[in-house]
Order: C-alpha cells, then structure tokens, then sequence
C-alpha cells in the first residue's frame, strides 16, 4: 500500500502515548504530528496537510467535529478517522454528518490501529461493531416511517423499567470513566482499593444490563444520567 501521513488531534496523554506507540514504528505510515487541543491541531492540519486525520471529539478549545467539519470542506480528499468515548448516536451521527469517515471507541485500544488506518485510506469505513449495530438499526427499513414504536424502542422501554438507579458511589465511578479515566486513576481519586472500584463496575454493568465501559455511558447518556 501506498505510504500515507497521520496527524492525531488527542487531550489525554496516556492516549497520546498509545497511539504514537502503535504508529511510530510502521513503515507505510509517516506520523507528522500531534496536537493536544482543538487551536493547536486546526493549525498544524493546514500547514501539514495529513492523509488521515485521527481525532478526539473532547477537546480543550472547542468539540473534535469543528475540525472534522473544516477538514471536509478545506481537504477533502484526507480520511477523518474518530476515536472517542462517546458511542453515543448524537455524537457518532454529528461526527459522520460532520465528513467523518471511520468511528472507533477507545475501549477498543487492542484493537490494530494501523491497519484500521490502512482500510480507512483504502476506501473502507472502520466502525466499532457496538456503533454500527446502532446505526444498522436507526437506518434499518421503516425505523422512520413506522407509526408505532419499533421492536427495538419497547425493548429499551421494558429495559429501562427494570433499570435500578445507581448508588453515589456507583455513579462517581461511572462520570469519571466516562470523562477518561482508567478504574486505576478512579481508585485513586476515591481513594479506595481498585477491587472495590471494579466491585461498583460490576454492580453499574448488572444495573444497566451491559458489559462493557462503553455500552454502561452509552446507556447511561440514553437515560440522562450523563452530560457531555
């Protein structure tokens, strides 16, 4: 394949540091830079000018979709390729609307990032499967037509009856694991022992009927437990 440039556009410098480890030593693909802000990473795309764009939404200065809408309309030709903790559909339906090409949730960190980098600058559109079950849904034949509910919206009602709130502790968990944090970090802030962090994880995926981080915020986002 032919070789291309990435520039990444990420706050948090664990992540920063994740993803220069996955691409610093992979021949096809040349890193030009990375920004830690929304002001910063809207500059060096207009000097750089990337092949592929890998952008948070959450950014100091300003939301990720800014850029991605200005790498639509001044590069278009460069692949926009988001990662986030947010799965939720307004974010990930914005971010597409927006130019975005390619959507991964960083829950996903295992995940081979140049090669879904390399499918991404082949024409492909990398999406994490959680999102893609979502939007196969929300487009799926007579979701918008139907007069009644769909299947899919009484199940989430039925669901969310059986939904039993969250206690305090619980739910500090929860809002700092969706503002980034590790369960390690949260431990800390909390000062407890990380096996009693992952004690109210467990108890926050049975309450909400999920088993995952990021299925927990996006079902916590859907009921309004959490704000952006």
């Amino acid at each position: 394949m032919t070789p291309f440039s990435v520039l990444i556009v990420e706050d948090q410098a664990r992540f920063r540091e994740a993803f220069t480890h996955a691409l610093g030593s992979v021949p096809d693909i040349e890193l030009l830079g990375i920004a830690p802000d929304l002001p910063q990473g809207r500059r060096m795309f207009d000097q750089l000018l990337p092949d592929v764009l890998l952008v948070d939404l959450d950014l100091p200065g300003g939301s990720g979709i800014e850029l991605i809408r200005h790498a639509a309309q001044t590069r278009p030709q460069c692949e926009v390729m988001v990662i986030s903790v947010f799965g939720d559909e307004q974010h990930v339906v914005a971010s597409i609307e927006a130019g975005a090409t390619g959507y991964l949730l960083k829950d996903s960190l295992a995940l081979d990032l140049p090669g879904q980098l390399r499918s991404l600058r082949a024409g492909g559109s990398p999406i994490s499967p959680i999102i893609a079950r979502r939007l196969l849904v929300r487009l799926a034949p007579g979701a918008q037509a139907s007069t009644g509910p769909s299947p899919e919206a009484m199940a989430a009602t039925l669901a969310d009856e059986e939904i039993v709130a969250l206690s305090e502790q619980e739910s500090r968990v929860l809002h700092l694991a969706a503002k980034g944090f590790t369960f390690d970090e949260i431990a800390q802030f909390m000062q407890v022992s990380p096996h009693t962090v992952m004690t109210y994880v467990k108890r926050v995926y049975r309450k909400l009927h999920v088993r995952s981080k990021v299925e927990a915020i996006y079902e916590a986002r859907r009921l309004g437990w959490l704000r952006d």
